[in-house]
């Protein structure tokens, strides 16, 4: 365990976004990896695997919903110096995992994915390959649940170290897994889109086998334990009701995305790949940014359970500055060289086009991004995630509604998108500082460092 309750804030989030940041550029990698395999095998597979991806943001849903609410509860019971509450809280967080794997497999192939591959694929090959990918890939997707509730329960710690180190260890291993599957190197077998969910998968499983190895010779502080396995309803209902607007943030990208890929059907498969090489590429370009807004939870979260108000309004003070600065400086490079982190994955000049003019244009949010980011990192250490729910719903209405008219105009043209997205998320960056202004002023003043956060 590790007391962020003490210290230096900007040392902190150095000290955990670094990790982070290794960890998430890994995790960015598994698609990348998969997209560059892909790519090769023609527009068709890569718009069907980027658009069938799409559904791993319900996933993330329900994996953010977890963490979050693991992440909080945790930090808050380390903060209070209550370790028999962090473990109970973390043993709660592994039986939910257990009831997501098995959710998310029958969602998957028991036909909601199916519809809606088929509601968005421009064609029928493209809509097959989406498909094939979501089959192979889901088995992965259920067992992350596992390694994020235990993650998660180490970040509430303030220990970020070995995720990273597993998250390493996977990447490579789909790295490698990945050209033998997908393109039959070596085994003179390719198994096409099959192939890249499938690497997704083996290598999922080897790092939740990892993570648990961890836990069970290694972790001190908190560690499985048969008799808090049992469903606690008052624990359960904390952490749900912390994750449930958090998860529910990562549900509204996936209509975001949706309504994205709906609107731009009618341009073709080149178009929908295009757009979902620059998403991932932007999901990278992210990474700094996200990496220091996911260090606040722990660290805001453990001075919150500490009852410390003025260290808290200070870890959202030096997180904003940090996660702006960082945003600033890839804009430049989006708006330099956009080409340049695309081209390598397709060789067709109209992906190629469509990917780069969306990096141009959506690069002018990455501050706006970097700042709502932070604030729902804020939102999850003070145990309330609704205002952030509040704000990106209020993104996706403003979005969604006009994109759709935009898309039964003449004239309409896939750039009028992009204008659009920017201007919603500067609208959502600004709803966000508003929103925790007042979670400040509302919750801040009554907190008392004998008083548990549950009470305040």
């Amino acid at each position: 365990m590790k007391d962020l309750t003490q210290g230096p804030i900007t040392r902190h989030i150095l000290a955990m976004a670094t990790p982070i940041a290794v960890g998430m550029l890994v995790q960015t990698l598994y698609y990348l990896v998969d997209l560059y395999f892909i790519s090769q095998l023609g527009d068709v597979a890569l718009a069907g695997a980027s658009a069938a991806s799409n559904v791993m943001f319900l996933v993330l849903a329900l994996t953010q919903m977890l963490s979050v609410g693991t992440v909080a509860c945790v930090s808050h019971a380390v903060g209070a110096g209550d370790r028999e509450r962090a473990s109970l809280v973390f043993n709660q967080a592994v039986t939910l995992a257990g009831l997501l794997a098995v959710g998310t497999l029958l969602a998957g192939y028991l036909g909601p994915a199916e519809f809606y591959v088929r509601s968005i694929g421009a064609t029928e090959a493209t809509k097959a390959a989406g498909m094939e990918y979501i089959y192979w890939t889901l088995p992965g997707m259920a067992l992350h649940f596992a390694s994020a509730a235990m993650g998660a329960a180490l970040q509430g710690t303030g220990i970020v170290r070995p995720t990273m180190v597993v998250q390493m260890l996977t990447v490579l291993m789909n790295a490698i897994l990945t050209p033998i599957l997908v393109a039959g190197w070596g085994s003179g077998r390719p198994m096409g889109v099959a192939g890249a969910g499938l690497a997704t998968t083996l290598a999922a499983g080897v790092g939740a086998l990892l993570m648990a190895v961890y836990f069970t010779r290694l972790q001190r502080y908190v560690g499985f334990d048969a008799g808090s396995l049992a469903p606690r309803s008052e624990v359960l209902r904390r952490m749900l009701g912390i994750g449930i607007p958090a998860g529910g943030q990562f549900a509204l990208m996936f209509v975001y995305m949706a309504v994205i890929y709906a609107v731009i059907r009618d341009f073709g498969a080149a178009a929908q790949a295009g757009f979902g090489v620059g998403v991932r590429v932007m999901q990278a370009v992210f990474l700094p940014a996200m990496a220091v807004a996911f260090s606040v939870p722990a660290i805001a979260g453990q001075n919150f359970g500490a009852g410390k108000p003025e260290r808290v309004r200070e870890t959202f003070r030096t997180a904003t500055q940090m996660s702006v600065a960082f945003m600033g400086v890839l804009t430049l490079l989006c708006q330099w060289k956009p080409e340049w982190l695309v081209g390598s994955f397709s060789h067709d000049p109209e992906v190629l086009t469509v990917a780069s003019v969306f990096l141009t244009f959506v690069s002018w949010n990455f501050a706006a991004a970097g700042i709502t980011f932070t604030c729902s990192g804020m939102f999850q250490a003070m145990g309330n995630t609704l205002p952030a729910l509040a704000s990106t719903a209020t993104r996706i209405v403003t979005f969604a509604v006009p994109a759709f008219w935009l898309s039964r105009q003449s004239g309409f043209r896939i750039v009028h998108v992009w204008y659009l997205s920017v201007a919603t998320v500067w609208l959502q960056a600004l709803l966000s500082l508003l929103l925790l202004r007042w979670q400040f002023g509302r919750r801040l003043p009554r907190l008392d460092p004998r008083q548990s956060p549950e009470a305040v």
